[in-house]
């Protein structure tokens, strides 16, 4: 495992999250000299939805067409 200081992390932080996305390595932050934190590729689940909209949710009808033109009509 490798092992980080917490202020080189800082400067480095998302170049090293590419670098544990790519080589699936697992770093270790430390703060004066004692281990604070991990960073390791993610191993959960990926969501259902491809455009992240909650798994229940259920779209019906064309939600690409025009409104009409009725719906905008201001009643006084």
């Amino acid at each position: 495992m490798q092992t980080i200081q917490a202020s080189e992390f800082k400067s480095k932080c998302l170049a090293l999250m590419d670098t544990v996305a790519t080589t699936g390595e697992t770093w270790v932050v430390t703060k004066n000299g004692k281990p604070v934190a991990e960073l390791r590729p993610y191993s959960g689940g990926r969501i259902e939805s491809p455009f992240g909209f909650h798994p229940k949710l259920e779209i019906h009808g064309d939600v690409i067409a025009p409104l009409e033109d009725d719906l905008w009509k201001v009643s006084a």
